[in-house]
């Protein structure tokens, strides 16, 4: 089984700890989401993971081995870190074909994965004509080049259009499916939620969630209903009797927070109060992130006050 296993993993610069005591594993089979704030330590583990940096203590391994160890690591870890670090003055199919040779790798998967990132028409341009999309399509290219059963992406969202990002979507649960292992690290929530079956979460260098997608969102909701009715103050006051607060109406629905949809519906009916609209609101991947996140983010803007916010 092929797998990404970090253990006990900590990297310091200076007096600064990176990374502390990571301990998770990525599986294959499934997109794992790598989701945490500005200077969580994504991104350092994710160069831990791939021998760009030495670790203070612990380990990083890939199937077993340290990707040093790997004999041509392209077959086996296809990797996007920076979409910026190809040389602008090659162009796109000699900067793939330099990989492929310094990999053994056959010269035909230069085109295939040319014409899979969409890039076969701008193949013989300068990277430095690039845009930034173009850019990471080219960089995903080289990720996908050595057919690899370990794919790990950064940002790879960053700069393309929504074709683009529908591409990539499609292209990490493709691989997914295929059993091939997948760790994506993204500050796109929304997006995170339409491809990731799993998620990490780090805060500060530490792991704070390593979850299935539902069950993280489960374990950091609290129960929230949506209703529309023809009696809203009676509502209202049967609501109250109960300790709930219906707040105020969007479009002629009211959120009332910590409650069900069931238990108002049988509320309303015992009372008479004809009931329009009622459904359970389920918590987002961005509000579950957040009320974990909260207070492990390094940057932080100002809260306004109300007082200003009206002005």
């Amino acid at each position: 089984m092929t797998s990404i296993d970090v253990k006990d993993l900590t990297k310091e610069y200076g007096t600064t700890r990176a990374v502390d005591d990571l301990t998770f594993s990525v599986r294959p089979g499934r997109v794992t989401g790598f989701l945490g704030p500005n200077g969580a330590g994504k991104s350092t583990t994710m160069r831990l993971v791939l021998g760009l940096d030495r670790p203070t203590s612990g380990t990083a391994t890939l199937d077993g081995l340290y990707y040093a160890e790997l004999a041509e690591p392209l077959r086996h870890v296809g990797a996007l870190l920076d979409a910026q670090a190809a040389h602008g003055s090659r162009t796109a199919r000699n900067h793939l074909l330099a990989l492929a040779v310094s990999n053994r790798l056959p010269a035909r998967r230069v085109d295939e994965v040319l014409d899979e990132s969409g890039l076969t028409s701008v193949a013989g341009r300068r990277i430095k004509t690039f845009s930034l999309g173009m850019r990471q399509r080219l960089g995903i290219a080289a990720a996908l080049l050595g057919d690899p059963e370990i794919v790990m992406l950064d940002e790879p969202s960053n700069g393309l259009d929504p074709e683009g990002i529908i591409w990539i979507r499609e292209l990490m649960r493709r691989l997914a499916a295929e059993g091939r292992t997948v760790l994506v690290s993204s500050h796109l929530m929304n997006e995170t939620a339409t491809f990731a079956d799993h998620l990490v979460v780090l805060g500060r260098g530490k792991l704070l969630a390593d979850d299935p997608m539902n069950e993280f969102i489960a374990s950091h909701s609290r129960a929230r209903a949506r209703v529309r009715t023809t009696d809203p103050d009676r509502l209202r006051e049967l609501l109250s009797d109960r300790g709930y607060v219906l707040g105020e109406p969007v479009e002629g629905r009211w959120t009332v927070d910590g409650a069900k949809a069931e238990e108002i519906g049988v509320l309303a009916s015992g009372a008479g109060v004809q009931v329009l609209e009622l459904a359970d609101e389920q918590t987002s991947l961005e509000e579950a992130y957040l009320a974990l996140t909260a207070d492990e983010a390094e940057f932080r803007a100002p809260t306004v006050p109300a007082s200003r916010q009206e002005a």
